[in-house]
């Protein structure tokens, strides 16, 4: 084999610049048991945890490639539910950092996420307008619940009931009785999407919230609760299905179902509506735990704040309205109308649910979370849409609450786009500039160390000596900052029209601007004397302009200095003599403006991408084409040589970086991450680094490795990723009676679960041989007529020397609870009369009853026609019936035994507390009584 060009691998490092992306929601979570200081946030792939207090980032939450877009942190604090674009869920712990339990069974990004009260259950609601309910400590699907017709908006379940509450952009509101797992009820008074939806007052009030100003509230009333006691009970009749009563509805046009009540579980009544300021449609509704405050807020950076009054407060509102009331009755009576001083009050909703004040943030607010402190303080996070977080407290109990802003998470990134980037000569500081500010970034520890004003960026560079930067702006002036003080030296108008480009001359001395007023400037860096000290401060002198008939896009110098390559929005990229400034070259072949270019350190090539998505490579000394690639499926939006060599960088909008080398026109690598349009990128001086900036606020770090990158692996690499997605893509297998699409099941094929199936068949095939090889030898024995040494298969030799048959429960016993269901799902059934016949060997053993159990009930009921059809396997199954049952007996003994164990340890310890708490009591007010002794004393020896 012949050498081939090594390349060196750049793989992703860090991403930093992003506070929280927009998609997702932020939610307050606790951490070493503090409530209200930490904050969970989604970053892109990632969840950053915030501390309020320090304003510090604690924790990431890495994700895997797929943006965050929901977020719900657990009852008990430990853990955070995050959902992704591609409709997986992970399950993270808050105290490790790491996501070990995952959930595939969406199709599309999850849109709803929430705990049942006590943290066993997991709903999620997706845009592909199915709800499925988790078992999160048995780590799998309970069931799908079908019906809705657009995306879920929310999902809540009943605390005292079984019963989950559900929305979606369809406007309907669905129940669902958990027990039998269907919608029993639908509501059907929304006219436009349902947005939010929230329980109050201990679950007898439903708020909705939907495309106009009002906030709707309705009554629920519990059947059970309503029953007259001396009627007989109702013969409970089983309810139609979903899609009998959906019809039945629409005939009736009726907002409630009029069946008989022993169909419903509870009525729901519209009880009014309070109106919102905001006009536009709800995006957040939010009830905080203790279910007193209620807030939401629009498509505006206001959120509204109220207050769900008590029992006792509605009650001595009302008191005092029928006091007013018949105050006025009795003037009324003295100025001589006769009437009866019988007053009657009617309770409105206006007076149950109380406006408490208005919290206006300084940017649109994207998502908020509330918590209400024993104390009666109420706090408010958001996540605005300019890249920020605030909080906000207020205590809802004053007289006229005034929202007071307590912090702000701000330095870690810019309020806009980030456009231009650049890296000081040392490959340590980076420099970051939006439409109105300029940082610089440690690279090392990626802090922010300094942060400056400036105007719309679009260009910059480090003065050679990294201590000022130069920044080109979009109404055409220089802006000369020194980034010790942080302090703007000077700005100069150097172009009529926007400063697109900046080029630093090889020699350090100067550097050369293009803009939109047509013309390419010169500039000189000087000393000048300051009239205010006695040091020289650093300043910038035009030497000399070249006009041009088109648009200036891009300039750049050629390593010896001798020529200027400029691209203008004709199309074409003009080389001119730098010294004469006479035309030398003109590259033309791009179909739309050459955006941006660059020429390698040897001044050989020169690389230009266009908006057309074409690279082309030319030669500097006749301007001839080498080669034409078609790079990004976007507009390329920045090129940049790695020093020293003739490989390449290209950023595009379709948000990929790519690696080419100039010289073999090859395409190295692909570097993916971020999830919106890429602005620009920057190669450090020494070509180990490379930082890209993208429309979705984050900015990237990559590395170089040390790792050699072979492109025919890589390519085979590619065609492997790519054939592993069609396999998860490919149609579900149909289970019979299912019709095709229509999938019962809560998990989905992905190449993980296809594995996981290869695998038990591995094991069976591997169980079938060795079996058959025990009999070899046996017979092989008897024919001998003395023992024979048996050969010892080398897998089961890497497992401990075990049986066939346990490597196979091995197996089963490996295979990730959540991906348990759909692997077996893919088996071929030609291997379940084998697993059938293991299954009865271990049941009967009484190991690993539970998971055997959940293995075989599934395998009965995909396979129940062929396995019941089967004569062979009437014994098998037999055996089964009373292995199972009396095994489960067993587990359900010890488990029941443990469970009154484990009550009985809980009430002695409670006793025991009770008395160490008594004694503890004694202790201190004898402390108290020392100490107050010792007060006295001293005072009596002072006087």
């Amino acid at each position: 084999m012949g050498l081939t060009k090594q390349y060196l691998r750049y793989v992703a490092s860090a991403v930093f610049g992003l506070i929280g992306s927009q998609k997702g929601n932020i939610v307050f979570v606790t951490l070493r048991g503090e409530k209200g200081r930490y904050v969970a946030v989604p970053a892109c792939e990632h969840v950053f945890i915030w501390d309020l207090r320090k304003g510090e980032k604690i924790l990431i939450l890495q994700g895997l490639k797929q943006e965050v877009t929901c977020l719900c942190p657990s009852p008990d604090g430990l853990h955070l539910a995050v959902g992704y674009e591609d409709g997986s869920i992970r399950i993270f712990s808050l105290l490790s950092g790491e996501g070990n339990v995952t959930f595939n069974g969406h199709k599309a990004a999850i849109t709803s996420l929430k705990y049942d009260q006590l943290g066993g259950r997991l709903v999620s609601g997706s845009k592909d307008t199915d709800v499925i309910v988790w078992d999160v400590i048995n780590e799998s699907g309970l069931y799908r619940l079908k019906g809705h017709k657009d995306a879920i908006t929310q999902a809540l379940f009943l605390r005292e009931k079984n019963l989950l509450v559900t929305s979606g952009k369809d406007t309907m509101v669905k129940w669902w009785d958990l027990d039998t797992q269907h919608c029993f009820k639908t509501m059907v008074g929304h006219r436009t999407e349902v947005w939010g939806l929230v329980l109050v007052s201990e679950e007898k009030r439903l708020i909705t919230g939907t495309s106009d100003s009002e906030l709707r509230a309705w009554d629920i009333a519990y059947l059970q609760e309503i029953e007259d006691p001396e009627e007989p009970e109702p013969k409970k009749i089983k309810g139609p299905s979903p899609g009998i009563q959906d019809t039945r509805e629409a005939e009736e046009g009726a907002f409630e179902r009029s069946e008989a009540p022993e169909d419903r579980i509870l009525t729901c009544r519209k009880a009014g509506s309070i109106m919102r300021e905001g006009r536009d449609r709800v995006v957040n509704l939010t009830v905080d735990r203790t279910g007193r405050i209620l807030a939401c807020h629009g498509t505006d950076s206001v959120l509204e704040v109220f207050c769900i009054l008590s029992k006792e407060e509605i009650q001595k509102k009302m008191d005092k309205k029928r006091k007013k009331a018949r105050k006025k009755a009795k003037l009324n009576s003295c100025k001589g109308e006769e009437e009866d001083l019988e007053v009657n009050v009617e309770m409105t909703l206006q007076d149950e649910i109380q406006r408490v004040t208005n919290i206006k943030t300084s940017a649109k607010i994207k998502s908020f979370d509330l918590i209400h402190s024993p104390q009666g303080e109420l706090k408010a996070v958001f996540l605005l849409q300019n890249n920020l977080v605030e909080l906000y407290s207020l205590s809802p109990s004053a007289p006229t609450p005034q929202p007071v802003r307590t912090s702000r998470i701000a330095i870690g990134g810019h309020r806009s786009d980030v456009r231009t980037l650049s890296f000081s000569s040392d490959n340590i500081a980076v420099l970051s500039a939006s439409a109105d500010s300029i940082k610089i970034w440690n690279r090392s520890t990626l802090q922010c160390i300094r942060t400056m004003t400036c105007e719309y960026a679009l260009c910059s560079f480090f003065v050679p000596g990294d201590r000022q930067v130069v920044i080109g702006t979009k109404t055409g002036k220089l802006q000369l900052y020194d980034l010790a003080s942080g302090n703007l030296l000077e700005m100069i108008d150097a172009h009529d029209g926007a400063l697109w480009s900046l080029s630093l001359s090889p020699d350090q001395r100067g550097f050369v601007t293009g803009g939109a007023d047509k013309a390419v400037k010169f500039w000189d860096f000087e000393l000048v004397k300051d009239e205010s000290s006695t040091q020289k401060r650093l300043t910038v002198k035009q030497t000399r302009t070249l006009q041009l008939d088109e648009d200036v896009l891009c300039v750049s110098y050629s390593p010896n200095q001798k020529l200027l390559a400029v691209s203008l929005l004709d199309c074409t990229v003009k080389i001119f003599y730098v010294d004469t400034l006479k035309f030398f070259l003109s590259l033309y072949g791009h179909k739309l403006p050459v955006i941006c270019m660059d020429i390698s350190y040897d001044g050989a090539l020169i690389a230009t991408g266009s908006a057309d998505r074409n690279v082309k490579i030319w030669g500097l000394d006749f301007g001839d084409c080498h080669k034409s690639l078609f790079a990004h499926d976007d507009s390329v939006m920045y090129l940049r040589f790695v020093p020293k060599s003739h490989l390449f960088f290209t950023a595009g909008k379709d948000r990929k970086i790519k690696q080419w080398d100039a010289d073999k026109f090859e395409h190295i690598q692909t570097l993916e991450g971020h999830h919106q349009e890429i602005w620009c990128l920057a190669v450090s001086p020494s070509g180990d680094y490379v930082v890209s900036s993208s429309h979705d606020k984050s900015l990237r770090l990559w590395e170089r490795t040390r790792e050699p990158l072979i492109l025919e692996e890589e390519r085979e690499m590619q065609r492997e990723a790519e054939y592993e997605e069609s396999v998860a893509k490919e149609d579900q297998p149909a289970v019979p009676g299912e019709t095709q699409g229509d999938n019962y099941f809560t998990g989905k094929k992905t190449i993980e679960t296809v594995k996981a199936a290869e695998r038990i068949m591995e094991a069976v095939e591997l169980y079938r041989e060795e079996t058959a090889k025990m009999k070899e030898h046996k017979a092989i024995c008897k024919a001998a007529g003395k023992e024979v040494p048996h050969p010892i298969n080398p897998i089961l030799m890497a497992y401990g020397n075990i049986s066939p048959s346990a490597y196979v429960l091995e197996i089963f016993k490996g295979i990730k609870s959540s991906e348990l269901e759909e692997s077996l799902l893919v088996l071929p059934f030609s291997y379940v009369p084998d697993i059938l016949k293991l299954f009865n060997e271990f049941i009967q053993l009484g190991s690993d009853v539970e998971l055997l159990c959940r293995c075989l009930f599934f395998l009965l009921r995909i396979h129940f026609g062929q396995i019941t059809s089967n004569q062979m396997l009437v014994p098998v199954i037999e055996k089964l019936k009373e292995t199972t049952i009396s095994k489960v007996r067993q587990v359900r003994d010890v488990i029941g035994f443990n469970m009154a164990g484990l009550d009985y340890l809980k009430r002695e310890c409670e006793a025991k507390s009770e008395v160490m708490f008594f004694a503890d009591a004694t202790s201190h007010l004898e402390e108290k009584k020392r100490k107050r002794k010792k007060r006295e004393k001293l005072i009596l020896t002072l006087t």
